[in-house]
């Protein structure tokens, strides 16, 4: 199965476009002619046009080559429309209804259905029971949901098994100023779902990190299977510690599973896993603009000594490690800077000052360190040593991360600069420091024999 046709199409069918407003076939058909390829609405009832679009009565009467469908119609009725899609050629649909898998043994029954006219056609599913997808950088925006114009590309792919946490991450990568490469609600994944996915954005030139929400799965081997497969790295965030089977599985038709099972694997698999939506939008940022670590040892330069404690302190809970630098490293801080707070790990500089920078570089060169974090408070005299660490992450072959606060307009120069230099920028000591560790974990990773069996399948 490819998903080129999904991700990439070069034109589009809305299946039950509607001129009511509030429905979903004119919600999604208003987002759809943003694309920048054809667009058609299709609905035996529809007069006139849309949005410009002349109405069809099917999409077996679309002249042009189309894609991908974006089905609007009710379940009962998505059998027969799957079925007109393999006959004009359409390999991709999009399937929005509920009452599938997740809605009981009548709604698998109608779910098999879709899989089995599918199957015949060849035809990728995403959903049932879905919000869509969006890929921002093409304005393919394959949702329902209002404010999807909105989202700016990145280079993280959210893959999410629920339509809503995918639309949410999006959301709060947009508040975060970062974006996303596409992101994409699995839902029901009648027949594309984690593994399908992974592979396609891992082959994606515009996705540097994938991050998922999982609920789920009954096919735990060949989602990790994926996850190692992937060199494109991979965060999940594993949802259900406590006991909302029963909830997960009538939102989306997946049981949770065991979740130490679920993270054991992930780790085994060389994914680290969070228990936040920010950490793993923060954990993607971190991979997805930096050289990969080639250990878990961090070095700390911090021009507060408070931030630098929690920082210290949550690095090394989170499983990192704060190496004491090498004693030239040590040598070189005190002679860029006598009588500095303290120099060992981390560097504690008291306030920014001038040679901030240069410290930062010393710590950075230092060869014992694999990851290096620097927390400096906004002082507008000073700024943020935005030359020093312009390049130097490559320069060292290594992650250089940058946390700071202060108010906002006062560092958006400085921070527009950050950004523009490639470095990852983080609001609080905490998220830094979970970044950090994450990629430490990251680092420390190794897959497992072939033959060992991790997380039991559902």
């Amino acid at each position: 199965m490819t998903l080129q046709q999904m991700f990439d199409p070069a034109a589009v069918a809305v299946v039950g476009a509607s001129a009511t407003e509030g429905k979903i076939g004119y919600e999604a058909m208003a987002n759809a002619v943003e694309f920048d390829g054809p667009v058609y609405p299709v609905n035996p009832s529809g007069e006139g046009g849309l949005f410009g679009e002349a109405f069809v009565d099917s999409v077996t009467d679309i002249e042009d080559d189309v894609d991908l469908a974006l089905c609007c119609v009710p379940g009962p009725a998505t059998p027969e429309v799957i079925e007109e899609c393999g006959a004009a050629g359409i390999g991709a649909a999009v399937i929005y209804a509920g009452g599938f898998a997740e809605a009981g043994e009548e709604g698998e029954r109608l779910q098999e259905a879709v899989v089995a006219a599918a199957d015949r056609h060849d035809v990728s599913l995403l959903g049932p029971n879905t919000s869509g997808f969006v890929v921002p950088e093409r304005e393919l925006l394959c949702s329902f949901a209002s404010g999807a114009e909105k989202l700016p590309a990145g280079n993280t792919a959210v893959i999410a098994q629920s339509g809503g946490v995918a639309h949410a991450l999006a959301f709060q990568s947009r508040r975060q100023g970062r974006g996303v490469s596409a992101m994409v609600g699995l839902g029901n994944r009648a027949n594309v779902g984690f593994t399908e996915t992974i592979d396609y954005f891992d082959g994606d030139d515009r996705t540097d990190a994938i991050v998922l929400h999982v609920e789920g799965t009954d096919d735990g081997r060949g989602l990790l299977e994926a996850c190692r497969a992937s060199e494109t790295p991979v965060v999940a965030y594993k949802v259900g510690q406590s006991d909302v089977g029963a909830f997960a599985e009538s939102h989306t038709g997946a049981l949770t599973g065991d979740h130490e099972l679920y993270t054991a694997g992930f780790a085994q698999y060389g994914v680290p896993t969070v228990d936040a939506t920010d950490d793993l939008l923060d954990a993607a940022a971190a991979l997805a603009d930096s050289p990969e670590p080639a250990g878990p040892n961090v070095g700390v330069v911090t021009a507060q000594a408070g931030p630098g404690i929690i920082i210290s302190d949550r690095i090394q809970r989170g499983g990192g490690r704060l190496p004491e630098l090498r004693s030239e490293t040590q040598q070189r801080v005190d002679e860029i800077l006598t009588g500095v707070t303290y120099t060992g790990n981390p560097v504690d500089t008291g306030r920014p000052m001038p040679a901030f920078g240069d410290v930062v570089t010393a710590v950075a060169e230092d060869d014992g360190v694999d990851v290096v974090l620097v927390y400096e408070l906004y002082e507008q005299a000073m700024g943020f040593p935005v030359e020093a660490l312009s390049g130097l992450a490559e320069r060292v072959d290594k992650p250089i991360l940058f946390s700071t606060d202060g108010i906002e307009e006062d560092m958006a120069d400085d921070l527009a600069a950050l950004a523009d230099a490639g470095v990852p920028v983080f609001e609080t000591p905490e998220r830094a420091a979970d970044a950090a560790a994450v990629l430490a974990r990251y680092a420390g990773m190794a897959g497992p024999a072939a033959d060992q069996e991790v997380v039991a399948d559902d």
